[in-house]
């Protein structure tokens, strides 16, 4: 294990940081598409699996199933159990991560040339030959079950719940993908079995590599790594409908400060105006210190340690979002003061100061998102899974700075509206 570790701290700076990356399409023998930057000055390769769907793929009925299955893929495999997986994997100095989001399965791999063959059998046997035993899927949903738990508990979780619940109805993304201690309890191995058929198959699968690996290396160890899964998983779910309304909704919860999630829908990733919009939300609440609302909200008035906005594109609904917290006398003010600061950005836009700054913070941070081969490879399996094209990572600044004034400005007429806005409130504010 201090081999690994040296190897990775030795790869952190072993790429120069700069988004003008060769990227290499591979297609493997068995017809499996990768995205690959090789780098062989360091023996070491960062693989990056997604696959479409993720936790919006839970059968009716079956909330949490998609998410305690992929839970229970690093459980061990065939004869090895939890302990005996984690140390085949410790002994070949690997690693693999394994987590669920609302609309994908992402499975990353980092390991050594020197033990390439062997830390592919074994991230193999885990994705396709899971072991599913009882003890380990008792265990999963206990930890699953103290998550749900805590989160009930957390003010910044039950506002985002209460929000996404009001938001989408009877969609998947209206619910935890954690689902409930009811759901996840009665969830049986069937349950997993199907998730796992249903999620993880060919038909969905996004990869990328960045390391010691050639496109023919790459190509052959795809094929082994994921022959046999399934051809096609499980359908994908409609389109969420957005909702809600403007207002407000208050959860009662005992604490001396307030959490509001605030925000109405948002803009598809592939819409025309996209990086107008981008841009815009970094100038009004994404921009960190230098943002609008930060400045009005916490500088002039001194009403929050913090607030900030996001733009959520999901693959089937979509969301403008912030957040804010405050003490229960003064998230009333706080409030007020964003929902003045929207409409004023709706209706006069941004300064031609302001869309320079934020310009300049986006071209000037994107490099430095290029760090090492685990974040490289993970940039171009997110670029695939947003449909990007493979020259993204060097165009990407090009389309920032070609937004302009009058583009910020418009799309703020389009997508600003303060009449739509809805604060879900977690706790006890006064008035």
């Amino acid at each position: 294990m201090i081999r690994f570790v040296t190897v990775f701290a030795a790869l952190m700076v072993a790429l120069p940081l700069r988004a003008e990356i060769a990227i290499k399409e591979v297609v493997s023998p068995g017809g499996i598409t990768a995205w690959l930057v090789e780098e062989h000055s360091i023996p070491f390769v960062a693989l990056e699996l997604r696959f479409k769907g993720g936790g919006s793929l839970d059968a009716p009925g079956k909330r949490g199933a998609t998410n305690l299955m992929v839970g229970l893929l690093e459980e061990g495999t065939g004869e090895m159990d939890a302990m005996d997986y984690a140390r085949a994997a410790e002994e070949l100095a690997a690693e693999f991560e394994y987590d669920t989001f609302d609309d994908s399965v992402m499975i990353s791999a980092r390991f050594l040339s020197e033990y390439r063959d062997a830390s592919v059998d074994l991230l193999r046997r885990s994705i396709v030959a899971p072991r599913f035993d009882d003890v380990s899927i008792a265990r999963v949903k206990d930890q699953v079950i103290a998550a749900i738990r805590a989160d009930a508990k957390d003010p910044d979780r039950i506002a985002g719940r209460t929000f996404d619940a009001l938001a989408f109805g009877d969609h998947p993304y209206a619910t935890s993908l954690n689902g409930t201690e009811a759901s996840v309890t009665a969830l049986s191995r069937d349950d997993i079995l199907a998730a796992h058929t249903g999620a993880l198959a060919l038909d969905r699968v996004y990869v990328s590599a960045v390391g010691d690996i050639t496109a023919e290396e790459l190509g052959l160890l795809l094929d082994r790594l994921l022959s046999g899964l399934p051809e096609t998983g499980a359908a994908l779910p409609a389109a969420a409908e957005y909702a809600l309304e403007g207002g407000e909704t208050l959860v009662n919860f005992a604490t001396p400060q307030s959490v509001a999630i605030f925000g109405h829908e948002g803009i598809e990733r592939h819409d025309p105006d996209f990086f107008a919009a981008y841009v815009l939300n970094v100038i009004l609440g994404g921009g960190g210190f230098e943002s609008r609302l930060m400045t009005e909200v916490r500088e002039k008035r001194g009403l929050t340690y913090g607030v900030n906005t996001f733009l959520i594109p999901k693959d089937h609904g979509q969301l403008y979002l912030g957040s804010v917290a405050s003490a229960n006398d003064r998230i009333r003010q706080a409030m007020t003061v964003i929902r003045d600061e929207w409409a004023r950005m709706a209706a006069e836009g941004p300064s031609e100061e302001e869309l320079a700054e934020a310009k300049t913070y986006l071209t000037g941070a994107y490099p430095l998102r290029f760090d090492g081969n685990g974040p490289i490879a993970n940039i171009l399996v997110g670029m695939q899974l947003d449909d990007l094209p493979i020259d993204y990572a060097a165009t990407r600044n090009d389309k920032v700075n070609a937004v302009t004034l009058e583009d910020v400005r418009r799309v703020a007429q389009r997508i600003l509206r303060p009449e739509d806005l809805h604060f879900v409130i977690v706790g006890q504010p006064e008035g």
